[in-house]
């Protein structure tokens, strides 16, 4: 059977097509989201901070513990399922989007790959039910060379000492349970660097200042201090000196989450636009009238669906168990140029009026830019695509 023929019999099924499951996490998440976040949008905007009570709403909902079992609390979903609802989020409000979405694809999925027996059923029941995750790698000198890292880990008695700072980290100002890269053998370099689970209210660990961005604004990101933090050894997440392979493993697994997230944010800013234009008037007749208008969302819509036909691509790939990596950075890399360039046309779109805080694209295009910077920047994942594509 020729491939068009294998198309026409339909046996090869859409990248976009969910299953019933899929199909029904993704309602109620849309549902979720307009009715818990939109009216609070522009209040978290402003105070540049998340309400608790949407915090707890996202427990109840079981959106903070998607992959966890069932028998550890969690919904026992899956990672694309995870994406599914990220997107939806995102959709109305990234800076939410985010919140659930460092929990899902990078701490959750940390437990999940590495964590013991102990740490698992220790943590994943909180983490599904009532406690915020965080993900603690860069500091001032590791930014995109994340294993530049300075923060020690010091041998003592049956645990160690931590000490060092931690930058940009999401969801600080919300997280009980922190997930921290310290090298605990500096002399052997990136090999002694080690994960370890790290508590809020352990003696020495504190939380200090919280940025002021020009995006995703009610999203917490805040620099972590540790001063004599004492884990204990059971606490190590993964193996000693193989905290650099949770890092990249993990964070191969998030930048599809940040696609999503990117995806979600461009449908949000397109649909707003189309809305838009097809109410507004000018010389006598709907804005949508105009080829020209027409054009720019033709390619909205076009930028919009190849995206997330490579958000979803890694997704698939990854639940598959294949090797995953080229496609992640694609997704993350695609997804976060075209929630930059839909947002900056929405604004467009809506002229004047896009440029204050009355309509929501302003705040779209604001908090498009992270897309670009964050789990790593467009440049490494361009770095990352052509080493694989010529090796």
């Amino acid at each position: 059977m020729s491939t068009t023929e294998t198309i026409l019999s339909g046996a090869v099924q859409p990248l976009t097509q969910l299953t019933e499951d899929e199909q029904m996490l993704r309602d109620a998440t849309a549902e979720f989201a307009q009715q818990e976040i939109t009216p609070r949008i522009l209040e978290m905007d402003e105070k540049a901070a998340l309400d608790p009570e949407l915090v707890k709403s996202f427990f109840e909902m079981g959106l903070m513990g998607i992959e966890i079992p069932e028998e550890m609390g969690g919904a026992g979903g899956t990672f694309f399922m995870s994406i599914v609802a990220i997107e939806q989020i995102s959709k109305v409000d990234a800076s939410v989007g985010v919140f659930m979405d460092v929990q899902n694809t990078l701490v959750n999925n940390a437990f999940l790959r590495y964590g013991s027996k102990e740490l698992q059923e220790s943590y994943l029941p909180r983490l599904a039910s009532e406690a915020v995750g965080a993900y603690c790698l860069s500091e001032t000198s590791s930014g995109s060379d994340a294993f530049a890292l300075k923060s020690t880990a010091v041998k003592e008695g049956n645990g160690y000492r931590l000490n060092g700072a931690k930058l940009w980290i999401t969801n600080a100002n919300e997280a009980d349970i922190f997930i921290v890269f310290a090298n605990a053998k500096p002399e052997d370099g990136y090999k002694g660097i080690t994960a370890f689970v790290v508590e809020r209210d352990m003696e020495g660990f504190s939380v200090s200042k919280k940025e002021d961005k020009l995006g995703i604004r009610a999203s917490s990101t805040c620099e972590v201090r540790l001063e004599n933090v004492f884990v204990p050894e059971e606490n190590i997440l993964g193996e000693f000196g193989k905290g650099y392979k949770v890092a990249i493993e993990t964070l191969n697994e998030g930048r599809i989450g940040i696609g999503a997230q990117m995806v979600g944010l461009a449908q949000g800013a397109y649909e707003a636009a189309l809305a838009y234009v097809q109410e507004r008037k000018q010389f006598g007749k709907k804005v949508s009238d105009f080829q020209s208008v027409q054009f720019q969302l033709a390619q909205m819509a076009t930028d919009i669906e190849m995206a997330r036909l490579l958000v979803y691509n890694a997704a698939r790939i990854k639940e598959a168990g294949d090797p995953f990596l080229k496609e992640a950075a694609m997704a993350k890399y695609y997804g976060s140029e075209v929630a930059e360039r839909v947002a900056s046309m929405a604004v467009d779109l809506f002229g004047g009026n896009g440029f204050v805080k009355e309509y929501p694209v302003e705040k779209f295009y604001r908090d498009a830019k992270i897309g670009k910077i964050y789990e790593g920047t467009s440049n490494m994942q361009l770095q990352t695509i052509a080493k694989l594509i010529l090796s």
